[in-house]
């Protein structure tokens, strides 16, 4: 069936359906431009479906099983290839999901990074794969070490704001962990996508099941774009790339071939089935702990924004870091070089009055302030005060973090 055929039959069949995204399978090899043409046409195609966002697999740039060639084949997210995903995106008016970009991190290193390119053109948020895949099995003759060549991530990004919801970006062995997926659940993701190379040996068993549990338990859409085939003599990846509603019912899925698959994200079902089984109001983070998320946040600070601190404004200029719950800043009057202020979002006077969340925030953000500050300033020592109540010796009352 001609491609303008089948496009039309979809047409007819989703034109009342909003939110319509397209996945694509493909079976990538060394050559980046024989793949970037590849993944270029099924794009194009997806959109003549009217998708108005498109998912491709990890390694959509290329598989390269020689480490050095590879490193050798990597680029930045600045170089050619994205640039031209970026000029694809923009003159078809759609989102992109770029899931397992080979980013050149070092000499020696990369980074598997999941890009999301929004129908300007531009890069609407990054994430770095945080779990590796280093296992050995024996009984399926699969022997990898991915922590040998990639740089691990250390953080969860944000969910992103697309026309189709909000997107939680995770990559192919980030599917294994549960925690990962509630983390971007509550932390208000609707779509959780898992762009793969999955192993041949391993798929029949664990792949539709692990994105039918992750769908279930944060009862959200699950998209999975994947690589298929065999790419080399010794490599094969699965294929079946799908999607997954909330109730954990498979709604879209690819055979073993290449090409896309249609699928509609319907928010309303997202809301009904939360409803109708509150699971996120029912844990008890009482008796077992929270997983915490990120403290990365997508918003950038203008220097006109203001900032209240107690009675005092802090001006957007002092700020240099925003989480979701709290804000890094320098301060007016500074004890030593490096002295700065990270306090709440919220004005409480006394830090029981905090959240977990906001605990939690503002913790890990203390830490990677800490980080920074000690880089600046050449120091491998800080002293990080909470100043807790008037006697405490506030000069605002409100409860902050201070590091120098």
């Amino acid at each position: 069936m001609s491609i303008r055929r089948f496009c039309s039959i979809y047409k007819n069949v989703l034109a009342d359906m909003d939110n319509l995204i397209a996945v694509c399978q493909v079976s990538s090899t060394a050559n980046k431009e024989t793949n970037f043409q590849m993944c270029k046409s099924l794009i194009t195609n997806a959109h003549k479906c009217g998708a108005q966002m498109i998912f491709l697999p990890e390694a959509f740039d290329y598989l390269e099983q020689d480490q050095t060639k590879s490193l050798e084949l990597a680029e930045s997210i600045n170089g050619p290839l994205i640039n031209n995903y970026k000029s694809l995106a923009k003159s078809l008016d759609i989102w992109l999901s770029l899931g397992g970009f080979h980013e050149k991190f070092s000499e020696t290193k990369l980074r598997n990074t999941h890009l999301v390119i929004n129908n300007k053109g531009e890069i609407a948020e990054t994430y770095h794969k945080m779990h590796l895949y280093d296992v050995d099995i024996p009984s399926k003759h699969l022997k990898t070490c991915e922590s040998s060549l990639i740089e691990a991530g250390n953080e969860i990004s944000p969910p992103v704001k697309t026309p189709i919801g909000n997107v939680g970006l995770a990559i192919c062995y980030d599917m294994r962990f549960s925690q990962m997926a509630i983390a971007l659940s509550e932390s208000g993701a609707d779509i959780l996508t898992y762009p793969s190379a999955f192993f041949f040996e391993t798929g029949a068993y664990h792949w539709e099941v692990l994105l039918r549990s992750r769908a279930i338990e944060t009862q959200s859409y699950v998209v999975a774009a994947a690589q298929t085939g065999k790419h080399s003599s010794v490599r094969k990846s699965w294929g079946h790339s799908m999607v997954v509603d909330p109730l954990g019912t498979v709604i879209a899925q690819c055979s073993e071939e290449s090409g896309f698959i249609l699928a509609p994200i319907d928010l309303s079902l997202i809301t009904s089935v939360r409803q109708s089984m509150p699971i996120q109001s029912h844990r008890r983070y009482d008796i077992y702990p929270k997983i915490v998320s990120s403290t990365s946040y997508n918003e950038s600070i203008k220097d006109s924004d203001e900032f209240k601190f107690g009675t005092a404004t802090v001006k957007g200029l002092q700020v240099f870091y925003k989480t979701q719950f709290c804000l890094a800043f320098t301060n007016i009057k500074c004890v030593l070089p490096g002295h700065v202020l990270v306090a709440p979002q919220r004005i409480v006077a006394k830090f029981t009055e905090l959240s977990k969340d906001e605990v939690n925030d503002l913790f890990l953000a203390v830490q990677k302030v800490e980080k920074v500050i000690e880089q600046i300033h050449n120091a491998n020592s800080s002293t990080i005060v909470i100043q807790d109540g008037q006697d405490a010796g506030q000069t605002i009352k409100v409860c902050n973090n201070i590091g120098f």
